[in-house]
């Protein structure tokens, strides 16, 4: 077994806890009444979906949103629904990220949009203030890549951007269908779950 040298991280769900009920609960405040049709804690449906796969600019995001609901609605309120998704951070398990980078190289592979991405990117990601980057080697982020997980397509990208052998990483996800896509491409792989400890992650490796 070939030794591990990178770690790839997914975002909602492993670094971030997710709170669906909470972005249901806000989307459907500003008026879309059929919301659970196109969040999912894993991959986004409809227009949801574009602005996660990047077929679809932030800016067209806030219109098409206007036209479901058939209002003018403030892109804050708008941006307050994806915001409402994501529990706050927990340091802890930041350190540990760091901890880690002091040996693996470490990465992120992540389903999401520019508007988390501003959030995510800046001094409000983290109790310390730091943005998501100061916590990572190298971020893939779906939008950017114009592909989603569990497409092997998003794998294959970050294989080719980053230079990473999928043999010698380890790649954690929360979601069933992307563990599998990894280790079908030969990634070491470990889903995480609630009730897992980030610490069980290192005893992995």
């Amino acid at each position: 077994m070939s030794e591990i040298k990178n770690i790839v991280f997914d975002l909602g769900g492993v670094i971030v806890d997710i709170n669906k009920p909470a972005a249901i609960r806000k989307f459907r405040e500003i008026g879309i009444d059929n919301i659970e049709e196109f969040l999912d804690p894993y991959r986004q449906r409809g227009v949801f979906r574009g602005i996660e796969d990047g077929s679809i600019s932030r800016e067209d995001f806030y219109e098409e949103i206007c036209r479901l609901t058939g209002k003018k609605i403030d892109s804050r309120e708008i941006d307050q629904g994806w915001f409402d998704f994501l529990m706050p951070v927990e340091q802890e398990k930041l350190d540990f990220v760091l901890e880690l980078r002091r040996k693996y190289r470490t990465l992120l592979l992540s389903n999401t949009n520019a508007i988390i991405m501003s959030w995510a990117r800046s001094e409000k990601f983290s109790p310390a203030g730091k943005p998501l980057d100061y916590y990572f080697d190298e971020l893939y982020l779906s939008y950017q890549l114009g592909c989603m997980k569990p497409d092997l397509d998003i794998f294959h990208k970050m294989i080719e951007l980053s230079g990473i052998n999928p043999e010698e990483t380890l790649f954690i996800d929360d979601s069933e269908a992307n563990i599998n896509a990894g280790s079908s491409l030969g990634f070491k792989t470990f889903c995480f779950k609630k009730e897992n400890r980030f610490q069980e992650i290192k005893d992995s490796l």
